[in-house]
């Protein structure tokens, strides 16, 4: 019987979202064709301590490989390693997120593989002969449906696209057998520079407050960040105009040239919604659209749209949502 496999992203030690997210994909293709799911748990020496977590969200067995080596993540070992262990095993898919280091990975295993790929998949399914799943296309003008014949197929999941559930799984541990050492790669990473650490990471934020050339100045993202605040657990993102004239970093950037995300909710304060700005947040749960202009594009993709001038708006909803959750306390 078949299974899927799904790469459990890691940094620093510490799984991150996206591996819970990959790992829930791969439980819900194999509850389809009635496999199993791995769960591929790269890292340093302590790594192992985390296979527990995985099983919580539905992996039977988690293949581990703790290495020195894998301090900072590294390209070609860690590819040659996912790809023997699909060599080895008998799987129907292979799951990424496509994160940066997924982007990365994935086609690199698909290639040694020569297997069918299909990045940034919002969504998928499974039927007799192929392996389903949608992607955005042309700047996220179209959503296109691919089908990947042939075993395995491989995908990688936008950050975001699916909600990790708690699906208790055997959890069996088993250790993965190297065929190239990580330090002796043609390519070593040898530091990775974090930006803040304290922030969310857009990725993995269940809520994004993104700002746009209709707040003026630098200065006033102040009321992007107090309205983030107030929800407490929301990212701070922003177009290419405002990150181009500097108000905001380039890392804080949503777009076609920036990152892509999915969050549950999206709040576009000032943003016309140009197309290289929709194709990065287009496949969020929820939209919501502040502009004083009712003729916006980002209106026609939005759940709820404000037509207001953002400087008395915002300052609202801001006190809105904290008189919420003081009276939810």
């Amino acid at each position: 019987m078949p299974n899927v496999l799904a790469f459990a992203e890691a940094r620093g030690g510490e799984l991150r979202k996206v591996a819970f997210e990959a790992v829930t994909a791969a439980r819900q293709v194999a509850d389809q064709i009635g496999g199993e799911v791995h769960a591929i748990l790269v890292g340093a020496p302590g790594i192992a301590a985390k296979a527990a977590a995985l099983a919580e969200y539905g992996a039977d067995v988690v293949i581990v490989s703790e290495h020195a080596g894998f301090t900072h993540y590294s390209p070609e070992a860690t590819a040659a390693l996912v790809a023997d262990r699909v060599k080895d095993g008998d799987y129907r898919a292979v799951v990424f997120s496509a994160s940066q280091q997924g982007k990365d990975l994935a086609p690199r295993t698909a290639a040694k593989l020569r297997s069918a790929i299909a990045t940034d998949v919002t969504s998928f399914a499974v039927s007799a002969d192929a392996v389903i799943v949608t992607h955005p296309g042309y700047t996220g003008k179209v959503v296109q449906t691919l089908r990947l014949i042939g075993t395995p197929a491989i995908f990688s999941l936008r950050p975001g696209a699916i909600t990790p559930a708690a699906k208790a799984g055997a959890g069996r541990t088993e250790g993965a057998t190297l065929s190239a050492d990580p330090s002796a790669a043609r390519v070593v990473i040898t530091d990775t520079v974090l930006g803040d650490t304290k922030k969310l990471d857009l990725g993995e934020a269940p809520i994004i407050i993104s700002g746009g050339r209709g707040l003026k100045a630098a200065e006033h993202f102040k009321l992007v960040e107090d309205l983030a605040a107030a929800f407490g657990n929301a990212a701070v993102g922003a177009t290419r105009a405002v990150t181009d004239e500097g108000w905001r970093p380039h890392s804080d950037q949503i777009g076609q040239t920036g990152r892509l995300v999915s969050p549950d909710l999206y709040v576009a304060v000032g943003i016309s919604g140009a197309i290289q700005h929709l194709a990065g947040m287009r496949t969020s749960k929820c939209i919501v659209a502040i502009n004083k202009d009712k003729e916006a594009p980002i209106f026609k993709v939005a759940d709820y749209g404000i037509v207001g001038d953002v400087f008395d708006v915002v300052p609202a909803l801001t006190a809105a949502v904290q008189q919420a959750k003081q009276s939810s306390n």
